[in-house]
């Protein structure tokens, strides 16, 4: 007897909070692995996950942390150092 958990079209499109057609759309292009039972589409939850994890973002490597300097982003620092020691802040 099977015992594995499917989800429907359905099933992934709330959790998604998408449209059941985005989900379908997947199918149809080979991203999402999907069974096809009958006239409906099962996906098994080890395949959603393998999905998700393709398609998650990264933190973009082009985008550079704010340098610190004594707690300061670097701007700031740079700006209390320009003031000057006798200018009020």
């Amino acid at each position: 007897m099977l015992s594995r958990q499917f989800y429907t079209v359905k099933d992934v499109a709330d959790l998604l909070k998408i449209g059941e057609t985005t989900v379908r759309h997947w199918i149809r292009d080979r991203e999402l692995r999907a069974i096809d039972v009958g006239r409906e589409w099962r996906i098994a939850p080890v395949d959603l996950e393998d999905f998700l994890s393709r398609h998650a973002t990264a933190e973009d490597p082009r985008k550079p942390q704010a340098a610190q300097v004594n707690g300061r982003t670097r701007r700031t620092y740079q700006k209390s150092q320009n003031r000057g020691p006798d200018s009020a802040r």
